[in-house]
């Protein structure tokens, strides 16, 4: 018999669960099902660490290219962090078609050796004389490339789940992806403290600092999830009622196999649960990337508090995140997966009204020679952001406080440390909810049928390419542009 950690664990995330004793002990074999259910877990960790690599450098990825190149500007920022999602978008539909028609470890063992080396790229960006912000293009490029094997993930996963497993798997999945997103910063919180200079490693020209270490972890735990899918992954396919069948990726294909059933799918609430999670993660994004820039005109953070303190802040919504999710599950029984949707997106709605500027309190001018009267008294925000201030100052960060070149500078009201902090909690309440429950609705709707989620996938992708760029060519034009533009 199976224990009750897996039995647990094969219950469905959201969503009535009938009691009783499980199919698979009849039709399927215990050794078969541990099998199964070890490769499965070996996917969640695989679609957690593919998240972790788009977030670990996140914070730190403004202030490292202003680092390695004086070139760059927050429009340019807006292209490293999207070509990302443009790596991911165009690998996508590749390696799914790949996983179709053969094994699944490949595709997924070249895509996640491919952002091995992106991450050693990456790692290397500072040692060319010139250009090294394309150089940085490139390697996040490659790094989202990588990522692409998402689709085969969520694919074999679909596809070894019988029809009382599938929801709570897809939903773990998507557990998983979320807190990769979310927990990525913690991993550059911790590095945060090694500070800009760190150490070199002179034989093979490796500065290991507060910006490389995370991505070095990142390339040893990618070099981890490789040798695990090796000696654990195995191909698995089940049919709705956990009867094992053959796979197309190993084996021909019986005539006698039973087929999955072809009822219909209502397009309209697919269509519906696809704009719902392009908007939810529209909001991921949204906040996450403009943390390290906003902070820093806002509050005068240096580069090293910027990236040390905004990891914290997300360290915090991770811990906030897992809650959220543990206790989803049971709210989930009681007030069902549309009233958690529609409660989540509310309190996100109202976290970002809380986030708008107001009164007519301004950021500190980066200029040294310029006084801000705009705020006779010490705010309370102030107050923290002297207390959090590290005793030693490193005059080699540059001025800080808000460019005088961005015109918005002098009639934005500040954002408030209390304010930004508030909003960030709510935030953090309201994304967990909505991502697992889009996703869970979506896996629902599609019902038996084998869920690979190509459209889902390349609505995820896309979004995040579009967004990310939008967002930062905002933040320079703006927002922060050179002259008072209006962007209609």
């Amino acid at each position: 018999m199976a224990s009750l950690g897996i039995e647990a664990e094969q219950e469905p995330l959201l969503g009535d669960h009938t009691p009783g004793s499980r199919e698979g002990d009849i039709i399927e074999t215990e050794e078969h099902y541990k099998s199964r259910w070890r490769s499965i877990r070996i996917l969640y960790l695989t679609m957690f660490l593919s998240s972790v690599g788009f977030s670990i450098v996140i914070m730190s990825i403004w202030p490292y290219l202003q680092k390695i190149d004086e070139t760059a500007d927050a429009s340019f920022l807006g292209w490293v962090i999207a070509s990302f999602s443009l790596g991911q978008m165009v690998a996508s539909p590749i390696f799914g078609l790949w996983s179709n028609y053969r094994p699944r470890k490949e595709p997924l063992i070249v895509s996640i050796f491919i952002s091995v080396a992106a991450n050693c790229l990456y790692a290397y960006v500072h040692l060319p004389a010139s250009h090294n912000k394309y150089y940085m293009l490139v390697a996040r490029g490659l790094v989202g490339f990588g990522a692409g094997n998402v689709a085969v993930v969520r694919s074999y996963i679909a596809g070894a789940t019988s029809l009382q497993e599938r929801t709570g798997s897809m939903a773990n999945t998507s557990a998983c992806q979320a807190l990769g997103f979310i927990l990525g910063p913690v991993f550059q919180t911790c590095f945060a403290l090694i500070g800009e200079k760190g150490v070199t490693w002179d034989t093979i020209k490796l500065q290991i600092n507060m910006y490389t270490a995370p991505v070095l972890l990142g390339a040893f735990l990618g070099i981890l999830n490789i040798i695990l899918i090796l000696a654990i992954l195995r191909e698995h396919r089940v049919d709705d009622s956990g009867r094992q069948c053959k796979s197309i990726n190993f084996e021909e294909a019986s005539p006698d196999e039973v087929q999955d059933p072809q009822g219909n799918i209502d397009q309209v609430a697919v269509a519906s649960t696809n704009v719902l999670f392009f908007v939810v993660l529209f909001i991921f994004a949204l906040f996450e990337t403009i943390v390290t820039p906003l902070t820093m005109d806002m509050y005068a953070w240096t580069r090293e508090q910027a990236v040390l303190y905004g990891g914290i802040i997300l360290a915090a919504l991770g811990v906030e995140a897992v809650i959220i999710f543990m206790g989803i599950k049971l709210l989930s029984k009681k007030i069902g997966e549309r009233a958690i949707l529609l409660g989540g997106l509310i309190v996100v709605w109202v976290g970002f009204f809380i986030l708008l500027p107001w009164g007519n309190q301004f950021p500190k001018i980066q200029w040294q020679d310029l006084r801000n009267n705009s705020i006779p008294n010490a705010t309370f925000g102030e107050i923290i952001i002297t207390l959090w201030k590290s005793p030693r100052d490193d005059h080699n960060e540059g001025p800080t406080g808000c460019p005088i070149e961005q015109a918005w500078c002098l009639y934005t009201p500040m954002i408030h440390l209390a304010q930004f902090l508030t909003s960030a909690v709510l935030i953090g309440i309201g994304y967990p909810s909505c991502n697992v429950m889009s996703y869970t609705l979506y896996s629902k709707i599609l019902g038996p049928k084998p869920q690979i989620p190509k459209p889902l996938l390349h609505h995820f992708s896309l979004r995040h390419l579009v967004w990310k760029w939008k967002r930062s060519f905002s933040w320079t034009k703006t927002i922060g542009t050179k002259q008072r533009t209006k962007i209609s």
